[in-house]
């Protein structure tokens, strides 16, 4: 490119330039003297929209990044708030099981503080078994002073009598057991007959005399014949009675002790069985 040209080149930019800031001053002097209002006006439409569209979307990611702040917070906390209540849950049931031993104990103490003329120990309930026979183990043996024989009892009654025991645990047959048979007498009325567990786990009181009241509701205590127990055990309530096949009647009993919950036990360890066929005759139960 010669040196004219290249003259030339400058010199149109020079004018380009020029002219540019000539329409510059002259808009911006339109503008102040309002000559451009409604041009203005016309030209901010678009120009509103699309800032309006920006702000939009500058809002939802300012507002997603937010929320997204927010639920790992909120996820945080939600943990550590399953994690107190695993806690607390814990606790409550350990509360619970330390009231419900605390209850189970004091009503054996308050049997205890009742029957004043009775000596025991302590077992905790460790096996339960339905067959062959319906009986218990307990953590207590022969080096507790546990004998067979012996009464077992809670504060609700006769649980039954120890059948077998080691130096440190013993097997109660429990008065549920169709081998079972227990002398007993209806606590308000006195009427006497004998107390058998039945197979489908209830008792049955049968031998009563034709000519007795039975009241439903009526305790069913030991009778103390046969020399097997100490009378007065509650065994339980009469629900119903009727007339047996034979000259007497049978009255249905219902235990006060839910023996599947069964975990304490007292054993009545000053009771001494007599053997009454020292005398020439059967022992009764």
């Amino acid at each position: 490119m010669n040196q004219n040209a290249r003259r030339g080149i400058r010199s149109n930019k020079a004018v380009y330039f020029t002219v540019v800031i000539m329409i510059a001053v002259g808009l911006i002097a339109a503008s102040q003297t309002g000559i451009l209002g409604p041009i203005e006006s016309i030209a901010a439409v678009p120009l509103n929209a699309a800032s309006g569209v920006f702000n939009s979307l500058a809002m939802r990611l300012s507002g997603g990044a937010v929320d997204l702040s927010e639920i790992a917070s909120l996820q945080e906390r939600n943990a550590e708030l399953e994690s107190a209540l695993a806690r607390l849950q814990s606790e409550v049931t350990d509360l619970r099981e330390v009231a419900s031993d605390y209850q189970r104990l004091a009503d054996l103490v308050d049997y205890r503080s009742t029957a004043r003329n009775q000596q025991s120990i302590a077992a905790d309930v460790i096996a339960s078994e339905q067959t062959p026979l319906r009986t218990i183990t307990i953590n207590r043996g022969t080096r507790d002073g546990v004998q067979v024989r012996m009464p077992v009892v809670t504060a609700q009654g006769l649980v039954g009598r120890v059948i077998e025991s080691q130096s440190n645990a013993a097997r109660v047959l429990l008065v549920t057991d169709p081998s079972s048979a227990i002398s007993a007498r209806l606590q308000t009325t006195r009427a006497e007959g004998t107390v058998q567990g039945q197979v489908s786990g209830n008792l049955e009181m049968s031998f009563i005399p034709l000519g007795e009241i039975v009241p439903n509701g009526d305790l069913v205590i030991t009778s103390g014949l046969g020399g097997n127990l100490p009378p007065d055990l509650v065994i339980g309530q009469v629900t119903s009675s009727r007339q047996g096949l034979d000259l007497y009647q049978v009255a249905q009993v219902r235990s006060l002790i839910n023996f599947d919950e069964l975990e304490i036990v007292l054993v009545i360890t000053n009771f001494q069985p007599v053997d009454l066929s020292t005398f020439g005759q059967g022992a009764g139960s």
